[in-house]
């Protein structure tokens, strides 16, 4: 299966994001591989190549993780760590592209995943700031609450918890200015750098390989094996590979179902000043593009939106200035509290589907090779999902969900 290069490289992400600058988010890696054949090899070292990682890394296989980079610098580190269990898509708009049943399960699926990563950062004694939060769905431009009202009541249908809140009830429990919002459960924020490394090193403590500075340029499958040539003429083979190269995707299965669009985010100075109640809750509305934001544990203010559907806009430095200003006067009106000037703004290509759903399948014309591509504004949850599939697929099981992430035909 011969190509210029494996995947499409892209530069991940423009200015400083507020994570790059915590502690803990280190991992020790190697400059080359330790052997030339593995059981499994790990195509990218985020949040996805970490949990997918994780997940498979039970001591008795050779698995080995690579990069071109740094483990963690990649799109993980712009990462506004809002784990929502709300898929980008509502509901309701789901239930008529694919259907009410699929969109039903997919949805559910994306709440039992963020419960099933809460387990999996206690249980490893994760130290990345992870808290359970609400989410707070607040109607805008893209939906009033008509909108909302049928969201509600799809979501009741699908046995998903959820308030619906009346503009009166919006006024009085949170302070602002909408028509209408849905309250709902089982979301969850964190500090995704540390989480990605912390994620690594539970990986490589039951013995995963990491390699940085190791680019893939080709790849084939034969019989029981997949083997990759790497851009420094060296091979490796393995019994199963998965590519998690985030937005970086495979050139082999791109397609115009999958595209990039651009992001622009903030992060405050910590404040006094914010609403206690943005502590628990994770906001974001019915518009498009939506505004997001949430409180981290020390006061700051993280943001996101101005979204474009352009793959290339968050390159622009004039961009760079104008974007964060446009989300800090937005919020500053939402909340009716004067932001101060952010600490950090960074921006961020990501990957977007027609339904929002993710792509996690087996890379067309190969039954031993996965790909992980397309998360919007689900990554984290998603790539849990990921994790949980391909973990199966590995196994020689399968997962019930696993049609609703296929490449589409």
């Amino acid at each position: 299966m011969p190509m210029d290069a494996a995947t499409r490289k892209r530069d991940l992400r423009d200015s400083m994001p507020l994570w790059a600058s915590t502690p803990s988010i280190s991992v020790i890696t190697s400059k080359s591989c330790a052997s030339r054949t593995y059981d499994v090899i790990i195509v990218g070292a985020g949040i996805s190549g970490a949990l997918a990682a994780e997940a498979l890394a039970d001591g008795k296989r050779s698995i080995l993780v690579i990069d071109r980079r740094k483990p963690v610098t990649g799109s993980t580190m712009a990462s506004t760590a809002m784990i929502q269990h709300e898929i980008d898509t509502p509901l309701s708009d789901l239930s008529r592209m694919i259907g009410e049943e699929p969109a039903a399960r997919a949805w559910r699926r994306s709440a039992a995943s963020v419960k099933a990563l809460g387990r999996k950062v206690e249980a490893l004694e994760l130290a990345c700031s992870y808290r359970e939060k609400q989410t707070l769905y607040l109607a805008g431009e893209g939906g009033g609450a008509r909108k909302l009202s049928a969201e509600f009541r799809a979501r009741q249908a699908a046995g998903l918890e959820a308030r619906y809140l009346d503009g009166a009830e919006v006024a009085s429990a949170y302070g602002l200015d909408r028509e209408a919002g849905l309250l709902s459960q089982a979301s969850a924020s964190c500090n995704p750098a540390q989480l990605t490394a912390g994620l690594l090193r539970a990986a490589r403590e039951r013995g995963t390989e990491i390699v940085e500075g190791v680019e893939i340029t080709d790849l084939g499958e034969f019989g029981d094996r997949v083997v990759l040539a790497t851009s420094s003429g060296s091979l490796l083979e393995a019994g199963h590979v998965v590519f998690c190269t985030g937005y970086e995707f495979l050139e082999s299965v791109a397609q115009k179902s999958h595209s990039i669009a651009s992001t622009w985010a903030i992060a405050t100075p910590p404040m006094a000043t914010l609403p206690k109640w943005l502590a628990d809750a994770l906001v974001w509305e019915a518009a498009d593009p939506y505004l997001y934001f949430r409180m981290t544990r020390d006061g700051r203010l993280i943001a996101g939106g101005e979204d474009e559907n352009d793959p290339d806009a968050y390159h622009s430095a004039a961009k760079m200035k104008s974007k964060p200003k446009r989300i800090v006067k937005k919020i500053s009106g939402l909340l009716g509290v004067k932001l101060p000037e952010p600490d950090f703004a960074w921006s961020a290509g990501f990957g977007v589907t027609p339904t929002g759903l993710p792509y996690i399948d087996r890379v067309p014309g190969m039954s031993r090779a996965f790909a992980v591509m397309g998360f919007g504004g689900n990554g984290i949850t998603f790539s849990q999902i990921a994790s949980e599939i391909i973990k199966a697929e590995v196994n020689g099981k399968s997962d019930a969900d696993a049609d609703l992430f296929r490449f589409p035909a």
